[in-house]
């Protein structure tokens, strides 16, 4: 049934504004916390675009039969969207392995930098690497011999991130027309300003907290982001949820909440999923996940919108 959906999904059109009139749904809603229909594949390569050459992760859906297709893996045929991830403080890209992944496997090509890694990154440079890894899609998607070729849907461009990598995304979604829908989590103030950014914002945007969050803390932060985007955003904050809660596994520094790893996971990769596929146009039946009484009543999240 997944499988199909997620087929049929590729004739819509680009996403409707956020405050459109709900679609017809489908008759049996898709749990987005389980894997897609896609084997998972990944490349190592060093991006080069927009004026910024950094080493980077590309994970993508792949076509060995599995869940897992492993290393440069031939692409998943079809045109797939894009979307650019940014790690946390002094984080390794391998702490959201589970995440891309699962992304991956719901048909999204996501690019993760693992630049601005050292103890005084550049908040403004990591937002430019983040959309140089677009740039660089569009590119691979014309380019003779990529892996890439005619698997880009140019026209569906997202950015995320965690921590400081989500207030880059809200920076890098401020400076590129190409990025039609931003997801967070736990993101955090920057220089420049993440909040500032969330005021211009015209494309939908989702922040994703954690209630016992010490860190990057939702009145701080994710809450002050929300209130300064006048529509087309919602606030998801998970009851109990912690900053590390988002990764994969905790090191030195991390904080702790009152649900498991596992839970909090679980209910990220859901939430976070729907509002790509909904919000890129991919999947337009996902409606109720996202805005609609699914959304507002899922247990263990407390849900605040402005659609």
């Amino acid at each position: 049934m997944t499988a199909i959906l997620l087929t049929a999904a590729a004739a819509f059109a680009l996403a409707p504004t956020a405050d459109a009139s709900p679609p017809t749904l489908s008759a049996e809603a898709v749990d987005l916390s389980v894997p897609g229909p896609f084997s998972v594949a990944y490349t190592d390569l060093t991006v080069s675009a927009a004026g910024r050459t950094y080493s980077a992760r590309v994970w993508y859906p792949g076509t060995t039969a599995g869940t897992t297709a492993g290393a440069d893996a031939p692409v998943a045929t079809g045109a797939h969207p894009g979307l650019a991830f940014g790690h946390g403080f002094f984080q390794a890209i391998t702490q959201y392995e589970g995440l891309l992944k699962h992304y991956a496997s719901w048909g999204v090509i996501t690019v993760v930098p693992k630049s601005q890694g050292g103890l005084f990154p550049s908040h403004s440079a990591f937002a430019d690497d983040l959309n140089a890894g677009l740039t660089w899609l569009t590119a691979q998607n014309t380019a003779s011999g990529s892996r890439f070729a005619s698997r880009v849907d140019t026209s569906r461009y997202a950015v995320s991130g965690h921590s400081m990598g989500g207030g880059a995304a809200l920076l890098a979604a401020s400076r590129n027309p190409a990025v039609k829908s931003v997801t967070t989590l736990a993101a955090a103030e920057t220089n420049p300003s993440a909040i500032t950014a969330s005021t211009a914002l015209g494309m939908p945007v989702q922040y994703v907290g954690g209630s016992a969050d010490s860190i990057a803390g939702v009145a701080g932060n994710q809450q002050k982001m929300y209130d300064a985007k006048s529509s087309g955003t919602q606030l998801r904050v998970i009851t109990g949820g912690f900053h590390c809660g988002f990764e994969d596994s905790s090191g030195f520094g991390c904080d702790s909440g009152t649900i498991s790893r596992a839970a909090q996971q679980k209910l990220t990769y859901a939430i976070t999923t729907s509002w790509l596929l909904y919000t890129l146009g991919v999947d337009t039946s996902l409606y109720d996940q996202v805005w609609g009484s699914a959304a507002q009543n899922l247990a263990g999240v407390v849900y605040s919108a402005k659609p």
